[in-house]
């Protein structure tokens, strides 16, 4: 699969994986193409552009404008209400008595792993005060026929949703969804402000109302497509050793106590599919994540930061360690008020390195990007540095979840920015001469000139 994820190959289905009976799915995910169909789209720019029309709620100045925004609002609001059944594809098998995980092909992805882990888990949670739901993909390695750890890192919201149960004394239900509509999967992913739930989400991407059923032995929805659902609880005052790792940094995150996941029920199909991934040194499947991430937050980031014209967060930089971002340059420092807006806004306050860029700039094209950062900048003046909050899986950081982080200002310099001395041209050449060589080209009957620069996310 590691082979197949690096050469952008096909997705894989073993259907008879040694010592089971389920077949594993495994790089469902995995292409520009896939992860387009999975959501429902052609191209994932399709969501980015309809997001960007709903948040442009500008007051109506006429009736007929009145009636167009209703027409807009109206039929995604429909969606994103969950549908409640009572039945469902997920509930063809209950297994009350005795339920173990054991049937379930869950891999052990890499040599120094602490054992095998189930890695593409929708993880249920309702916060025990406020009764808002939380849908987040937190791995859980199998200790056991009937526990698991839950890698709640301390910035997500599940964790929080545990940490208030720890102060209120209370177990925590849980519930696990494996496998069923791949938008679900997505918007579990999804970097998401706590306020909006997954569910409607989903609900809003799928274009249609997404059906919950009741889980057996506690109070949770789950969806009613999926492939297994695993219920159970945890136990804030319980926790186990957690890991190593294999993970999408390319290291592996070391061990560390983590809450335990205790199974109490197994609703599943009768003929279930398993999906797994791994992750590990990118590019991986995840790439293609986070490329749906990177294209249909940009609207929702630009209602914070409307200068800012593309973003691109390099899966090989493991997406929250570089973000690059070009602007609409307007002022003195103004890439500096990018950068540290871009820290305020929900996950990206992971981003340990910024670099701004004009806008003239692909930020798709690290040769440019390099270019440019470069030639750009003098080290002094253009690289500020400030501590924060740093993702709980960075190694590199001076303390555990707490570091420093830069951003590099590789716009061209103004007098107003104390830049005294003229700022040199770009060599390009002229339209003139690319014509009378184009002409000639076409002559020799060799096809159109190579041009292999990537101008959007989907040619990566």
């Amino acid at each position: 699969a590691d082979r197949v994820m690096k050469a952008g190959g096909p997705a894989l289905l073993f259907e008879r994986p040694k010592g089971y009976d389920i077949p594993l799915l495994i790089n469902a995910f995995g292409s520009y193409r896939r992860m387009s169909l999975a959501l429902g789209v052609d191209d994932l720019e399709e969501i980015a552009i309809e997001l960007a029309s709903l948040v442009k709620l500008e007051p109506p100045r006429s009736l007929g404008e009145t009636l167009a925004l209703g027409g807009r609002l109206l039929p995604a609001l429909m969606h994103t209400r969950p549908k409640r059944v009572r039945d469902g594809p997920c509930k063809e098998v209950i297994e009350k008595e005795h339920p173990i995980l054991d049937f379930l092909p869950i891999q052990t992805c890499w040599p120094e792993d602490g054992g095998p882990f189930i890695t593409l888990p929708l993880v249920f949670t309702r916060h025990p005060v406020t009764g808002k739901r939380n849908v987040g993909m937190y791995r859980m390695q199998k200790y056991d026929s009937s526990t698991t750890g839950m890698h709640w890192q301390l910035h997500k919201v599940g964790a929080e949703h545990y940490r208030t149960s720890e102060e209120r004394g209370q177990r925590i239900p849980v519930a696990v969804a494996l496998g069923g509509d791949p938008v679900l999967t997505y918007a579990a992913t999804a970097p998401l402000p706590p306020e909006i739930d997954e569910i409607a989400f989903a609900g809003w991407l799928r274009k249609q109302p997404i059906e919950l059923v009741p889980c057996e032995t506690n109070d949770l929805e789950v969806p009613a497509s999926a492939e297994v659902i695993l219920e159970g609880y945890v136990d804030p005052q319980e926790r186990r050793m957690e890991g190593p790792f294999g993970d999408h940094t390319g290291y592996y995150s070391l061990a560390e106590e983590f809450p335990v996941f205790h199974l109490t029920c197994i609703t599943r199909r009768k003929n279930p599919v398993y999906p797994g991934t791994i992750v590990g040194r990118p590019p991986m499947e995840d790439k293609y994540l986070g490329l749906a991430t990177e294209r249909i937050f940009l609207p929702l980031i630009r209602l914070f930061l409307p200068e800012v014209v593309d973003m691109h967060l390099p899966a090989e930089a493991c997406f929250h360690n570089l973000v690059i971002v070009s602007i609409r340059k307007r002022w003195p420092g103004h890439a500096f008020k990018v950068i540290n807006g871009m820290w305020g806004i929900g996950q990206l306050m992971f981003s340990k390195c910024i670099i701004v860029v004009d806008q003239d700039v692909n930020v798709h094209d690290p040769v440019e990007v390099v270019w440019r950062a470069a030639n750009n900048i003098d080290a002094q003046r253009d690289i500020l540095f400030t501590k924060g909050p740093i993702d709980q899986l960075d190694h590199a950081g001076q303390y555990p979840n707490f570091g420093a982080k830069m951003g590099i200002d590789a716009t061209r310099k103004w007098a107003s920015e104390g830049f005294t001395r003229p700022w040199p041209p770009d060599i390009v050449m002229t339209e003139d001469v690319k014509k009378q060589v184009d002409a000639i080209w076409d002559q020799l009957g060799l096809g159109p000139l190579p041009d292999r620069t990537p101008r959007r996310a989907r040619d990566w």
